[in-house]
């Protein structure tokens, strides 16, 4: 019975073609506008780690002094953490993986016949940084943990670094100068462009992941100062790297891998332990307070969604109602002009359900084929808007968009139909007959 409706759809779509056009195209454009501006919404919004988004945290402790201000943090906690207390943070044993991270600039040095030297951003991190944030290789992989403990001088480098130094080639084992030190390539990774850098949100989070990555410890080895934000609450003096790694300016990002909720009670537990320990020894003035928050929802508390997006998305889903809207009026003609042919229908046995669910069908048919055309229009608009943006390359239409569009494409034809579907399945089969 359902292929037979199908293929009375199809019939009756084919009698009218400019008015099929008209229909489908109503449909294609609200589609295309909704698609478009939810899926931008979506690119900041998306989380890279959706398998994880309840197992990876952000870490933030409040250790600002009594009198100072929180008053610009998101949230009226400090964004980032101090060296000290990412120093103590790592002696934990709850998370089965965590990392400090932060951002800095080294020289690089290739081969004179390569390229010229240049500074290049470098993110320092430990080696459960990249099982972690679920990074991809091309080549390799991150370094074990024994590296971490002896300092080793290994780089893991991302995709464009391999294709400029090497050639794109396999170049695990082979040297490059950082600085004034040469490192041993332990990975490539493979092309990653994150909607949103997720793993430093402290910043303008649409830019291009590092494209290098060294172990953490080399910031003291090689006082590598941070390149990204910076602030304190009190004033001291910094005349050296060791001034600045002692003192109490935030400027490190802390991220741990907590599996089950009952990890993450034991862990709050010992927060709130290692907070009591440090006031014992004159730090954290203020009462005990400190956030363990998944990423989708830092997303959300850092407002990293621009207000724009936020009210487009929701017009164009207002616009993609009117366009339905508009349609319930063409659909009705249609759909009445056919009555003595219902009415016919009617009369050798067919139920209201029946005549129901036939034009419901076929409204659901201009929703879809509209909606693919939508789709259409879409991508090509989203390719548009890339072009304009930092991360446009992230812009595109994922499963999760496709299946938003194709849900919104049955919503719309719906929208555009079930009146006009209940009209004719209403109208008596007898006068209709009486008269022909």
């Amino acid at each position: 019975m359902f292929l037979y409706q199908i293929k009375t759809a199809l019939k009756s779509l084919r009698r009218n073609p400019i008015l099929t056009a008209l229909l489908i195209g109503g449909i294609a454009l609200g589609i295309c506008i909704a698609t478009t501006f939810v899926t931008l919404r979506h690119m900041y919004m998306r989380d890279a780690l959706s398998q994880k988004k309840d197992q990876v945290f952000y870490v933030r402790l409040d250790s600002w002094g009594q009198d100072s201000s929180l008053d610009q943090f998101p949230g009226g906690i400090p964004n980032q953490i101090t060296y000290p207390d990412a120093r103590g943070l790592m002696s934990s044993p709850v998370p089965v993986r965590q990392t400090p991270t932060y951002m800095t600039k080294m020289f690089v040095h290739p081969d004179p016949g390569v390229a010229e030297p240049y500074q290049a951003e470098v993110r320092m991190v430990f080696a459960d940084f990249f099982p972690m944030f679920d990074v991809p290789f091309q080549y390799g992989g991150g370094w074990p943990d024994a590296a971490d403990e002896r300092v080793e001088p290994v780089v893991v480098i991302d995709y464009a670094t391999n294709l400029k130094l090497f050639g794109g080639e396999n170049s695990v084992g082979r040297s490059l100068r950082l600085r004034d030190r040469d490192f041993q390539v332990a990975g490539v990774l493979a092309p990653w462009r994150p909607g949103l850098r997720i793993f430093d949100l402290t910043r303008d989070p649409t830019g291009a992941p590092e494209p290098i990555y060294i172990p953490f410890n080399h910031g003291e080895a090689m006082t590598l100062w941070a390149a990204g934000n910076n602030s304190g609450w009190k004033r001291q003096t910094i005349n050296s790297f060791e001034d600045n790694i002692q003192s109490e300016r935030i400027w490190l990002q802390y991220w741990v891998e907590i599996p089950d909720a009952e990890s993450r009670g034991a862990y709050n537990d010992w927060l709130r332990g290692y907070i009591d320990d440090q006031r014992a020894l004159g730090r954290f003035e203020r009462p005990t307070r400190f956030a363990v928050t998944t990423i989708p929802a830092l997303i959300e508390e850092f407002g990293l969604v621009p207000n724009g997006v936020k009210a487009m998305s929701l017009v164009s889903l207002l616009f993609l109602a009117v366009c339905s809207l508009n349609l319930v009026g063409i659909l009705l003609g249609k759909f009445l002009s056919r009555i003595p042919e219902v009415s016919v229908r009617r009369a050798l046995g067919a139920s209201k359900a029946q005549i129901f669910w036939q034009h419901v069908i076929e409204c659901e048919l201009i929703g879809l084929i509209g909606g693919a055309a939508g789709i259409i229009l879409s991508i090509g608009v989203l390719s548009v808007l890339g072009r304009f943006m930092d991360n446009g390359d992230a812009l595109g239409l994922d499963g999760e968009m496709l299946l938003v569009a194709a849900v919104l494409s049955l919503l719309a034809g719906l929208t555009a139909g079930i009146y006009p579907a209940w009209r004719v399945c209403r109208v008596a089969p007898a006068m209709q007959l009486k008269i022909q």
